[in-house]
């Protein structure tokens, strides 16, 4: 059984395999360029099915948006578990 990836284990792996501060502009033009075609898939509803063919799919799309979400936390050295759980605290003193 694989063991469970964590977001700190996502960042280390990116980080070993795609890591150059040089690139922080390039990396947030990737992201925008991800996130729409992310939305090209949600409106057309491409999902993966049972055949797990990810290409042209949410899937495909969401990994990508989540890729460069992460290359860039590293560029700019931010641990994203810890925003997560700081930022968690604060909405649930803001919405309970």
């Amino acid at each position: 059984m694989e063991e469970k990836l964590t977001i700190e284990k996502l960042q280390s792996y990116i980080k070993d395999k795609d890591y150059n501060p040089d690139l922080k502009q390039g990396y947030f033009m990737k992201l925008i360029e991800e996130i729409g075609e992310l939305a090209e898939v949600i409106r057309k509803e491409r999902k993966m099915d049972e055949t797990n063919k990810i290409k042209g799919t949410i899937e495909e799309e969401l990994y990508d948006v989540l890729y460069y979400i992460v290359a860039l936390a590293n560029v700019y050295d931010i641990d994203l578990e810890e925003c997560f759980y700081l930022k968690e605290t604060i909405n649930n003193q803001k919405y309970g």
